[in-house]
């Protein structure tokens, strides 16, 4: 029994619940597939047959029927409201992903983002009825430009990895205009970085040349300088880097980068540890994408839609992508087509996600040059807390050095239980907490990354911090059962990830019928 006098949690762990009939659990409701619950030959909608007309696919339209169950409007809002009370959020509870800054959407932003002068625009209108919307582009851009001293900034890029791209196809085009393209083929990236990288360097046609972290977990200077050459068009380094420490070194880094006659371009994923603090442009970035889900608070994460504006430096400001935005006397306009500039072309139909605009804005402004730097300040103080918190318990592969926005763990504290970082992991759940990013970044084994950022109380980081002590007791004095079942609580429990990653089952097949 515990001090409340409940049974402890293992005690739940192993007794027998019983079965009931639905499979539900009072309000833990099991949500079967609409295949299974609703009828092909039935709709929640009455529908009267169309008339008699000619199609006008040109012998395009559908010939068998769509096959989608129907369901009355009650069955279809109960099971959507049911399947999103499946999945963990923001609003739910602490959101401990490392390397992804998971944060409070103020409410405040939402309410901006829906006034109607901003949600009911058509991007097709004519741009002098929306001044409006073209002057909160501008003043977020001047934000953007103040907080990192660069020159330009493109607004258009989708996401993260869509403002990469960017970022390095204007390295790219600058490569082109000085007549080295054919010469300078190779991108150097840390054996730390996001995956997304080197992806984006070889989707762009570049080779990657990895450069070592040392054993500190930071990048030297003479290791970046042995990857140098003629051949190099830039350097993809992310600064405060994935194993949470700031590359002290960024500064001799891009310089070496420059004399090199290559360019820097710095992933902008973590910049919610260094608002307000450090400036990219002071430490010799060209280019940077800043993920306004991260840093500014914007959704983040089911598939958008998301932003990811790149800032360039003098060095590239030229090789903007269109359309960006240019002032005409008092007016603004959109400067939407190449001809007369350097601009490498379009990266996107429109001119980027005016929802994210508004909410961003809103952070900013709300926060103010102050109150973001504070904002940078309790993120790399919430990381410290728990790093500090866990490690008599855990242990960190760089020892016991400062941290900024994340504290990063190994799996060497498990050596001798038996439990992976994996089981650790499951049984976060049953704990109702998302688990930390695991397995990454790559350079250390078992890695567990933990990120708490700016948005969570004291007496939020204490009670996870409590938790994760009480689950690293358990592991270290032997509770294997707690952890190689788990999650026992979950509405599915352990899964076979890497044969569902292989063989997914992506289609639904009617089961054999069953004699009652």
């Amino acid at each position: 029994m515990n001090q409340q006098g409940r049974p402890s949690r293992a005690r739940f762990v192993t007794q027998q619940t019983p079965q009931t009939f639905t499979s539900n659990r009072a309000l833990e409701i099991s949500e079967a597939l609409i295949f299974e619950t609703g009828r092909e030959d039935f709709t929640g909608v009455d529908l009267d047959a169309p008339e008699a007309f000619t199609p006008r696919l040109g012998g395009l339209e559908r010939q068998s029927a769509l096959g989608l169950p129907g369901l009355s409007e009650p069955e279809a809002m109960r099971h959507y409201v049911r399947l999103s009370q499946k999945n963990y959020s923001i609003d739910a509870g602490p959101y401990p992903l490392g390397s992804c800054t998971m944060k409070h959407n103020p409410r405040l932003n939402e309410k901006m983002a829906r006034l109607p002068g901003f949600s009911d625009i058509h991007p097709l209108q004519p741009i002098s009825t929306v001044q409006g919307a073209l002057e909160l582009m501008q003043e977020l851009a001047d934000w953007l430009l103040a907080l990192t001293n660069m020159q330009a900034v493109a607004l258009s890029p989708k996401a993260g990895a869509h403002g990469e791209m960017c970022g390095m196809m204007t390295i790219k085009a600058a490569i082109a205009a000085k007549g080295e393209a054919v010469t300078r083929k190779v991108v150097l990236a840390p054996e730390s970085a996001h995956g997304t990288n080197p992806a984006t360097a070889a989707a762009l046609g570049f080779s990657v040349r990895a450069v070592p972290a040392g054993p500190d977990g930071l990048v030297h200077p003479e290791a970046v300088a042995a990857a140098l050459g003629p051949d190099v068009a830039a350097i993809m380094l992310t600064n405060p880097n994935t194993c949470g420490l700031f590359e002290r070194d960024i500064v001799e880094i891009a310089r070496l980068v420059h004399e090199a006659g290559a360019y820097f371009y710095c992933d902008g994923a973590n910049f919610n540890a260094i608002v307000g603090k450090v400036r990219p442009g002071d430490l010799g970035v060209d280019a940077m994408h800043i993920n306004l889900h991260k840093t500014f608070s914007t959704p983040h994460g089911g598939g958008g839609p998301g932003a990811g504006p790149v800032v360039l430096s003098q060095r590239l400001a030229a090789f903007a992508p269109v359309p960006f935005l240019k002032r005409d006397g008092e007016a603004l306009g959109l400067v939407e087509h190449t001809k007369g500039t350097r601009s490498f072309g379009r990266m996107t139909a429109f001119h980027g996600q005016m929802g994210m605009f508004v909410r961003s804005l809103a952070y900013i402004l709300s926060h103010g040059a102050d109150g973001l730097a504070k904002a940078s300040e309790d993120a790399v103080l919430a990381a410290n807390y728990l790093r500090v918190g866990l490690s008599d318990l855990m242990s960190s592969p760089f020892g016991d050095k400062l941290c900024m926005h994340e504290a990063l763990f190994d799996d060497t504290w498990l050596k001798d239980t038996g439990l992976t970082t994996l089981d650790f992991a499951k049984a976060m759940i049953d704990e109702g907490y998302h688990p930390m990013t695991i397995y990454f970044p790559l350079v250390v084994h078992g890695a567990m990354l933990i990120e708490p950022t700016e948005s969570e109380s004291r007496v939020s980081l204490e009670l996870f911090l409590a938790t994760m002590r009480d689950l690293a007791m358990r592991a270290l004095r032997g509770d294997k059962e707690r952890f190689l079942g788990a999650p026992y609580f979950a509405p599915r429990k352990r899964l076979d990830e890497t044969g569902a990653a292989r063989k997914p089952v992506l289609r639904w097949r009617p089961p054999a019928p069953v004699e009652e």
